[in-house]
């Protein structure tokens, strides 16, 4: 595990950890939480420079922040990350699970291989259950975790169906686990975007698709990280009272 660290916050300071938060939707929630006064913790799988980007940009606006490499699929690879984060700025105190993937080329059901099947659950399904379960013993009370669904799962477009079930499981553990977490005053929610203008979802459809799609909504437009990030903000704000929810922050399109 590779720690680029540049700054140290105070013991009372709120600290979040983002997942995935190198570039697209994790970034602007990263960025958006730093503004908020967080120390956050940049987690990235391979791209160090992008994450890098994304801690000089927390920096820049007086904010605290490292950037910390892990695969969220390999458990050890999590507790390292969390301990990191403690070590960095002496607690955790919310969780954004950002970090997921979709295949470009969205494959029915029939045609997805065992390969892509076998990385969207560790990613987007044992990715949150590892961080979630690490999170457990970690956060300080009063903590908060905001997992990623999707409004696919609403919407139940062909080529979705592996995707859409690993956030299905998702929404499920969001509920059950927030109710496991009685008496530690942590609150577990879910946020479940509807299309969204980043890499992810753009790449591999057509421009026809993109445009169907930005028009399904009754917005007429496709979402940015930056309404994402502020509904994530909401979830994350201290003393909360909305748990084991899922906001679907798609516009209205279901």
């Amino acid at each position: 595990m590779q720690t680029t660290q540049t700054s140290t916050a105070n013991n009372t300071q709120q600290v979040a950890i983002v997942t995935g938060a190198s570039r697209g939707i994790g970034a602007e929630i990263a960025k958006q939480l730093g503004l908020d006064g967080y120390a956050v913790v940049v987690n990235y799988a391979g791209n160090a420079a992008e994450a890098q980007n994304v801690v000089d940009a927390i920096l820049a606006n007086q904010g605290q922040a490292i950037a910390v490499q892990a695969d969220v699929a390999d458990s050890k690879a999590v507790d390292a990350m969390f301990e990191q984060a403690i070590a960095a700025f002496g607690r955790v105190d919310v969780l954004v699970n950002n970090a997921g993937i979709m295949p470009p080329k969205l494959p029915m059901l029939a045609d997805t291989d065992d390969a892509t099947f076998d990385r969207l659950i560790a990613v987007n399904l044992k990715g949150s259950f590892n961080t979630m379960r690490a999170a457990a013993t970690r956060l300080q009370q009063g903590g908060r975790i905001v997992n990623f669904s999707t409004s696919v799962i609403g919407l139940a477009l062909p080529g979705y169906a592996v995707y859409a079930a690993t956030k299905g499981a998702i929404e499920v553990m969001t509920n059950i686990f927030a109710k496991e977490l009685r008496g530690k005053q942590i609150s577990v929610n879910a946020v479940a975007p509807g299309p969204t203008a980043t890499a992810l979802f753009l790449d591999g459809k057509t421009p026809e698709t993109i445009e169907r799609m930005s028009k399904m909504a009754p917005l007429e437009r496709l979402g940015s990280p930056e309404d994402i990030a502020r509904a994530v903000a909401f979830l994350a704000a201290p003393d909360g009272w909305v748990n084991g929810q899922t906001i679907r922050a798609n516009g209205g399109l279901v």
